[in-house]
């Protein structure tokens, strides 16, 4: 078992999603019995399912709601986000300053020293 896998066996939700990330990875959880899916890693799904598995997210979401912040040294949006596969997850699209609501968006891992999903426009 490499060290991070044998961290994962070990850590909490938030530590094995963050692990999943600096592996370039975006996985999100789901209930084994119930199919649902869940995001923010947790260890119970909002309905009380505790069988959590993670799956790797489609990358697919649709803006739910999206907010310029405007500073002298530039601008960046804050979006709510709706996975293909149900949850809402807060992040930036990167790329623009804004889009409509209800917008198609692609995510992508924004790699540094704290990798971090983001979202593209898709393509028309």
């Amino acid at each position: 078992m490499g060290d991070t896998a044998a961290a994962k066996a070990i850590a909490g939700p938030q530590a094995i999603y963050e692990a999943f990330l600096a592996e370039g990875r975006f996985m999100i959880q789901r209930s084994r019995e119930t199919g649902e899916y869940v995001f923010y890693p947790k260890v119970m799904a909002p309905s009380g399912a505790v069988d959590l598995d993670w799956v790797e997210a489609s990358g697919g979401g649709t803006v739910y709601a999206i907010t310029v912040n405007r500073k002298r040294e530039g601008s960046y949006n804050v979006a709510l986000i709706n996975l293909d596969e149900g949850p809402r997850m807060m992040a930036t699209v990167v790329g623009v300053e804004t889009l409509p609501i209800g917008a198609r968006v692609r995510a992508r891992i924004e790699a540094g020293e704290n990798p971090r999903v983001v979202f593209e426009p898709e393509e028309k």
